[in-house]
């Protein structure tokens, strides 16, 4: 007999950024999901990064104050710096 057990999801940290925008690539390095450039860059090929639920891959991607950005093992929200 399998028994179910449900996890559960944490709640996205909080990036926040000074400007309008920043590209995928630079979030990810940002926010201390990658070690470097390359790091993001190959996740990103890979197609193992959702924008807002979807699979992006797209490194120049813009992301903007309200964007989701999930990765295996974490998820962000990129925020307005108050």
């Amino acid at each position: 007999m399998k028994i179910k057990v449900k996890v559960a999801k944490k709640e996205p940290e909080s990036i926040p950024i000074a400007t309008e925008y920043i590209k995928l690539d630079s979030f990810l390095k940002f926010a201390n999901a990658c070690e470097s450039g390359g790091m993001a860059k190959a996740l990103i090929e890979e197609g193992r990064v959702r924008v807002n639920g979807e699979v992006c891959a797209m490194r120049g991607k813009k992301l903007r104050p309200g964007d989701t950005v999930e990765i295996p093992g974490a998820a962000y929200t990129v925020a307005a710096e108050a």
